[in-house]
């Protein structure tokens, strides 16, 4: 059986369709073999019934069976193949060893074993081998090239090399247990799925490398685009307050000006007027004079006299048409302030839009701040996570740095209690859901919030780093970093209370400032395996006094 088997070759065992070893060898009655699962999948995506290989069409479908000569035929190739000394190239030991292998019968200075015996289970240097050439007994022993740790690469149950790879079960098998309890698995050769897994893993190395580049290019972005808002920004705010401070000079000229003009036009409206009256008075002195003339006149008895008397060519003196001057001052006042009025009207109305444009993004966020506060959840601290210098309250709402001597260090602790920083986790875990809680932190000068898995870190430092398992904001003085990027300012200025909201789900992790509604920074795609965690940290002093506590608040939902 060897010796025939021995005339083939593994091209003559391969399946047309996966090109792996026959698993599970079935016939078509045009003489080709294939896997079972491999044909029938190839059928079922056709509507013609047809050899693969020849293109010979069936009338009917064929109705397989798994041909036994050929897949024994197929198993014996495998496993001769595997028990094939000259199947393990020095490359391919190195590999499986990872290091040099010694002779393990030398007793003073070890020698670099030649060969490796599967029957002994022992590794032999070239002195120590010569028995397994001569003597006849050592002779029928499988000799194979130096393996290291060789008991742990023979079969316990069968105490054969471990030749053969199950890829459904994910185990190691020598020829006997590939062929009595995996016949019907995809069975490949050690080095074959060693190449396969290795594929796999650069694979997913290329991919973690991507990820990894698109988290820093990300973070490089954000970097940037906080850059850039901060110089615009302020841009905006100087350029808004030099043309605001312009328009109010403006409007303030245009009020000097309008008084101005006001006042003149008054005063030379009231000195016409003045002007008037005067001529008026003088007129009305001479008509008086007239009266007196013209009753004179009228009293003469002598005809003579009153005929030569009488006024030519008048008897009226000279006045001016008192329809020729007209005052009408308070109408031009009412058109002026019509004029104003509009104006004003006008002005106002570009302010309020103004206003309007400025205020939208703030509304924006009220809007999305009370949306997520529906998810607010009851919050308790528990004690047995909080460290040994932290304080908590009754109703284990708050906590607060204490300045205590470090005699703690000493004592027995419980396992969930950190140790190093001054921090406490929530009572109650949540998987796989939303959740909303506020936070209540005054004028703390140092603070950290944010959520933590289960099994982050509780004894030593905890280092900052993405893979920390701990998503939160530290607010140091007047800035805001995250946790897992020390020194990387994400937000400026003091907060009194923050909302935290968690999409465990949507991978995302937001910090806001509760009296503004304002974003202050978002974890975004990230990826949760485990319960989190509420996670508050009041600090020590380092940035000056900070012994005010932590309050975990009742949601104030926005109005």
């Amino acid at each position: 059986m060897a010796s025939s088997l021995n005339l083939l070759s593994e091209e003559q065992l391969l399946c047309p369709i996966c090109l792996d070893t026959l698993n599970k060898p079935v016939s078509t009655p045009c003489g080709h073999n294939f896997c079972l699962s491999c044909l029938t999948s190839y059928w079922n995506n056709e509507t013609v019934c047809q050899c693969p290989v020849c293109k010979e069409t069936f009338e009917r479908r064929p109705n397989l069976k798994v041909n036994t000569f050929i897949s024994e035929l197929a198993s014996q190739f495998m496993l001769l193949q595997a028990t094939d000394a000259h199947i393990w190239s020095p490359d391919q030991l190195k590999i499986t060893s990872g290091s040099v292998v010694l002779c393990d019968i030398c007793t003073d200075t070890r020698q670099e074993a030649v060969k490796s015996c599967l029957e002994c289970l022992t590794s032999y240097c070239n002195v120590h081998v010569e028995p397994h050439h001569r003597a006849a007994g050592l002779k029928r022993h499988t000799l194979v090239d130096p393996l290291a740790s060789l008991e742990d690469k023979i079969c316990k149950e069968h105490n054969q090399l471990l030749t053969l790879f199950c890829r459904n079960d994910k185990v190691l098998l020598c020829g006997i247990c590939a062929s009595s309890h995996h016949a019907s698995h995809g069975v490949v050769l050690v080095q074959r799925a060693y190449q396969e897994m290795k594929d796999l893993l650069g694979d997913a190395e290329a991919i973690v490398q991507q990820m990894i580049q698109e988290r820093q290019q990300k973070v490089q972005a954000m970097k940037e685009s906080v850059k850039q808002s901060k110089r615009e920004t302020k841009d905006v705010i100087a350029n808004a307050v030099q043309e605001l401070t312009a328009l109010v000079s403006e409007v303030q000229k245009s009020q000097t000006k309008f008084v101005k003009v006001i006042e003149e036009k008054q005063k030379a409206e009231e000195e016409e007027v003045d002007g008037f009256i005067g001529n008026i008075k003088q007129e009305l002195t001479e008509l008086q004079r007239t009266t007196v003339k013209l009753r004179e006149l009228k009293e003469t008895k002598d005809q003579f006299a009153f005929l030569q008397n009488f006024p030519h060519p008048s008897l009226l003196p000279h006045v001016r048409d008192l329809s020729s001057f007209r005052f009408n001052r308070h109408l031009e006042i009412q058109h002026i302030q019509k004029s104003l009025s509009s104006c004003v009207s006008q002005l106002q109305s570009l302010l309020n839009k103004f206003n309007t444009e400025v205020n939208e993004s703030y509304v924006s966020n009220v809007a999305t701040l009370r949306y997520l506060q529906q998810y607010d959840v009851n919050i308790l601290l528990d004690p047995d996570t909080a460290h040994p210098l932290l304080i908590l309250s009754e109703d284990r709402k708050q906590v607060r740095y204490s300045m205590g001597s470090g005699l703690w260090a000493n004592q027995n602790m419980n396992p969930n209690t950190f140790t190093e920083h001054l921090a406490v986790l929530g009572q109650r875990g949540f998987l796989s859901r939303k959740f909303y809680f506020e936070v209540s932190v005054g004028q703390k000068t140092e603070w950290c919030l944010g959520v933590a898995t289960a099994s982050v870190q509780r004894r030593g430092a905890l280092v900052r780093s993405p893979n920390s398992g701990l998503w939160a904001i530290w607010f140091l003085e007047d800035k805001f970093e995250t946790f897992c990027c020390p020194g990387m300012t994400v937000f400026l200025g003091k907060v009194e209370k923050v909302g935290v909201f968690v999409d465990y789900d949507g991978g995302q992790i937001s910090f806001y400032d509760v009296q503004t509604a304002t974003l202050i920074y978002s974890f975004t795609e990230c990826i949760f395996f485990e319960e989190l965690y509420p996670y508050l940290n009041p600090c020590d002093n380092e940035y000056g006094s900070n012994l005010d506590p932590m309050v975990i608040v009742p949601v104030s939902h926005m109005e």
